[in-house]
């Protein structure tokens, strides 16, 4: 490939990334990313210090160590849209060189870990619980603008799940990180992350508008393929595995449940249950 032309790959004045503002100074090997900006100062509150800041719209960039250990935690906002801007861009300070504009010929491998919340979709998973995203099925759209590459068992529950739901286009399935759910995972929960467009209808929430698929709860609590069930709703995993496969690093997701959608319940020290996973991950990377 050639040089990337000024329309295509944005930089600022200053020769940062458009959205993100960072240069590749600014990235560490070991990223943390969470939705809420404000979420960023619950991680770097942690950190042995904090050597840079930056802050551009919902994403906020603190570098620091933990333990001696160089991490940079990032905010990304809701929603696979803002996942892709994020990693295309991440993925730019790491392999791209932007004072030429070309594709570097030796790759770098980010490991990067998703601390976020979520609503848990079966009725044996306890609010205040942690767990660990083994596959993602994406009900966004964003994987059929790409030429992502699914495996036999990937493609096999997103037919089945476009022929459950009734859906117009089939849901995009993918696989994290093996070797940092390994090193992560430790005593969290493991399951199957459904990710929506949307925090209502998507994920079966009805206010004043009605749904088009009104069994959209029921059909995916009870879905299964063999020992595949799914377990929990977000709006941002699948993004993170489908980008992460194609262009390369390591990426994993973990969630505090602070809800569960069968019960109708939703945490009161939701913020606590954040702050021990944000913890649980510090202390295991």
């Amino acid at each position: 490939m050639g040089k990337f032309p000024e329309s295509e790959l944005i930089l600022n004045k200053d020769k940062s990334v458009y959205h993100l503002n960072l240069k590749p100074k600014h990235i560490t090997d070991t990223i943390i990313t969470v939705g809420d900006p404000s979420r960023v100062y619950m991680v770097s509150k942690y950190f042995d210090d904090v050597e840079f800041e930056m802050n551009r719209r919902e994403f906020i960039t603190h570098r620091g160590t933990y333990n001696g250990k160089k991490i940079t935690v990032i905010s990304t906002g809701m929603g696979t849209d803002n996942i892709e801007i994020f990693f295309t861009e991440l993925d730019a300070l790491a392999n791209i060189d932007l004072r030429k504009r070309e594709e570097k010929s030796r790759k770098r491998k980010l490991k990067i870990i998703r601390v976020g919340t979520s609503g848990a979709l079966q009725e044996d998973i306890p609010l205040g619980s942690h767990l660990v995203s083994d596959y993602a099925v994406g009900l966004d759209t964003l994987m059929c603008f790409y030429d992502f590459q699914q495996e036999g068992k990937e493609k096999e529950i997103g037919e089945m799940l476009q022929q459950q739901i009734g859906l117009p286009f089939t849901p995009y399935v993918a696989r994290g990180s093996q070797s940092l759910k390994e090193q992560i995972a430790g005593d969290m929960v493991v399951g199957n992350t459904v990710t929506c467009p949307g925090f209502y209808a998507p994920q079966g929430r009805k206010i004043r508008l009605d749904l088009k698929y009104p069994k959209l709860m029921e059909t995916l609590n009870y879905f299964h393929h063999d020992d595949f069930w799914l377990t929990n709703f977000e709006m941002e995993t699948a993004g993170y595995y489908s980008l992460g496969r194609m262009l390369g690093h390591e990426v994993l997701s973990v969630n505090a449940i602070i809800a569960n959608r069968v019960q109708s319940k939703f945490a009161k020290n939701s913020t606590e249950i954040v702050d021990d996973l944000i913890k649980k991950v510090l202390d295991r990377i």
